[in-house]
């Protein structure tokens, strides 16, 4: 009877599974979209996983499979947010979703929608279009997510109080909506006929990125056996074609839709073009002798591109290890400017309504003067596309003036691209990229640039948050530890506070001089777990009890054991060292008392 049970729950899940699969392919189709992604929400309501996909390559959808629901991906914020988020291109995938767009440095407009039923959410929901559309979603497409959406949420949700969770598989489920529409036994080799007599070469990938169709042209132009070719990976199969370049050409045609073209050297020599036209799934390739300079041109300025995105990662990566504000400000200045190829930049933070210069590169020292202690240049409020939270390109004074009419010219620079600084959802400055000519500025390179806004952003607000708290925790322990040492006649003292870990400048190590009487003095040096503000304010604690105790006449040892009850009660998981030393300048006489430090050096 147990194997029946578990024969019938997994045929349940099988269905529901298929059925979600259909209510997907419905709101791809229904939506004109190319490419959809259902992601199901885990027992613990923190991870999104992938359940089925369709249009998109195999690669990616490993990458994106796992979403935990506070990443800041697209489909996370929909999911935390309850809400339909629509991002019409790269430029505002950029401005909301920075690091993504790094991963998906390709032209796109998205929507992601919660799934929802019964009050809860149950996953979340994607859709892709291709760019150069409506900037806005129609009702039609609208109510297709709302119904595709609800209808999604039900089956989750029964199959929940069923006690039988949809849960994904290690890997989604890549869907081929022609897989059940296939036509008749001949109509391949009629197709293929009427390749073969072309004069170009064709081949087909399947969502895999695998080989399925193969015409004599191709294979000709190829200098390959189709029979070897099929159902392998095109760059398995022709291993000169695996180079980073074409695979991001392959996935630009299936992520953005549109078709792509890169040139590649055969081995013998020979520079052959392919073009890449996408389908629902998979694309078509094109191949034909490289004669034309046009291709090579856009092969050349593909892999600028590719050199670009490369950059951008690199500088990715730098800015999440930059700790301080003046780590931030350097990376900026060193970096940015050679990458973007600009000829001045300044960041510009805002206080008290003025603007303060807090680094600057290429501009003259009387030009930063015209930004530093000015009051914040205002645009006018009918600037076209104005919004102070998102990047502003000016390809020549005449725009920028249109925008901010007040503003003065600096250095005679041409172009500007304005990077805005946001912190905790408020605009505390701007990274200015100046152009000493005018600058049109692509779709691609106000995208990069936008995501370098972003990431900027996040740096300097991680790096603001931590030189806050580091020099929090540096002001507390100076003002906890002794400002001076008491002069007791006939004793030299000093001391001296210096980490023995590079960077660790801030925890609970402390000491102190307790003048007990004219000829009696007592020495303390200890030592809290930590080092991190919690530390510094318990060690302040651990200081005080010393002293009071040792003030108020108690005995060596006496003084640790209070001081040990004490710290039970106020910390009990943290633990402390301490060595105190007592001296008698009359006697001669020394006692020491340890708890769990190292001894003394006495000489």
């Amino acid at each position: 009877m147990a194997g029946s049970r578990d024969s019938s729950s997994h045929r349940g899940a099988a269905t529901e599974s298929s059925r979600l699969d259909d209510l997907l392919i419905g709101a791809v189709f229904g939506a004109g979209a190319h490419f959809g992604i259902v992601y199901v929400l885990d027992a613990h309501r923190q991870l999104l996983q992938m359940e089925t996909t369709i249009g998109l390559p195999v690669a990616l959808t490993r990458t994106w499979s796992r979403v935990r629901t506070n990443d800041p991906v697209l489909v996370a914020a929909s999911v935390r947010e309850r809400r339909l988020i629509w991002l019409s291109d790269r430029v505002a995938l950029a401005r909301e979703f920075p690091a993504a767009t790094l991963a998906l440095p390709y032209h796109f407009a998205v929507a992601a929608s919660p799934i929802c039923s019964g009050g809860t959410v149950w996953g979340g929901l994607i859709l892709g279009w291709p760019t150069g559309g409506e900037s806005r979603l129609t009702r039609g497409q609208l109510d297709v997510i709302d119904d595709s959406c609800g209808r999604m949420g039900r089956l989750l949700r029964r199959a929940s109080e069923r006690a039988r969770p949809l849960t994904p598989a290690p890997r989604p489920r890549i869907l081929d909506p022609l897989r059940s529409h296939r036509p008749g036994p001949h109509a391949g080799l009629t197709a293929l006929a009427c390749l073969n007599c072309l004069p170009e070469g064709y081949c087909h990938l399947d969502a895999h990125a695998r080989v399925t169709l193969v015409s004599a042209p191709a294979a000709e132009l190829l200098a390959a056996n189709p029979s070897e070719m099929i159902g392998q990976r095109l760059c398995k199969a022709l291993p000169w074609l695996d180079d980073p370049v074409y695979e991001d050409r392959y996935r630009d045609a299936i992520v953005s839709h549109r078709a792509t073209r890169f040139t590649a050297r055969h081995p013998d020599g020979r520079e052959l073009s392919f073009q890449c036209y996408p389908s629902l799934p998979g694309i078509t390739i094109r191949i034909t002798p490289a004669t034309t300079p046009e291709a090579r041109a856009e092969d050349t300025d593909r892999r600028t591109g590719m050199v670009g995105l490369h950059d951008m990662l690199y500088l990715a990566t730098r800015l999440a290890r930059a700790a301080t504000a003046q780590d931030v400000v350097d990376l900026v200045s060193d970096h940015v400017m050679p990458v973007c190829e600009v000829q001045a930049m300044a960041i510009l933070v805002w206080e008290s309504g003025r603007m303060r210069v807090v680094a600057s590169r290429g501009y003259s020292s009387q030009g930063l003067e015209g930004f530093n202690g000015r009051p914040v240049v205002q645009p006018v409020r009918w600037a076209r596309g104005y919004d102070e939270g998102r990047a502003a390109f000016y390809a020549s004074w005449d725009e920028f003036r249109q925008t901010y009419p007040t503003a003065v010219r600096i250095d005679n620079m041409g172009a500007w691209a304005l990077l805005p600084l946001v912190a905790s959802g408020r605009s505390i400055g701007t990274c200015v990229l100046a152009y000493d000519r005018p600058h049109q500025f692509s779709d691609s390179e106000q995208a990069m640039l936008t995501e370098l806004g972003g990431l900027i952003t996040q740096a300097f607000e991680r790096a603001w948050l931590y030189d806050a708290k580091h020099q929090l925790a540096q002001s507390l322990q100076a003002c906890l530890l002794p400002q001076k040492l008491p002069e007791i006649h006939g004793l030299e003292v000093a001391a001296r506070y210096l980490p023995a870990t590079p960077g660790m400048d801030i925890g609970g190590d402390f000491y102190d001089l307790i003048r007990l009487s004219d000829t009696e003095v007592a020495a303390v040096i200890g030592d809290v777990q930590g080092h991190d503000t919690t530390a510094a304010a318990l060690m302040g604690q651990v200081r005080t009890a010393i002293h009071t105790h040792a003030t108020a006449g108690a005995a060596c040892g006496d003084v640790l054991t209070y001081t040990n009850r004490l710290m039970t009660e106020l910390a009990p998981a943290r633990f402390t060292s301490c060595l105190y030393l007592t001296l008698d300048l009359e006697r001669h006489t020394a006692c020491v008392a340890s708890a769990g430090h190292p001894p003394p050096l006495l000489s």
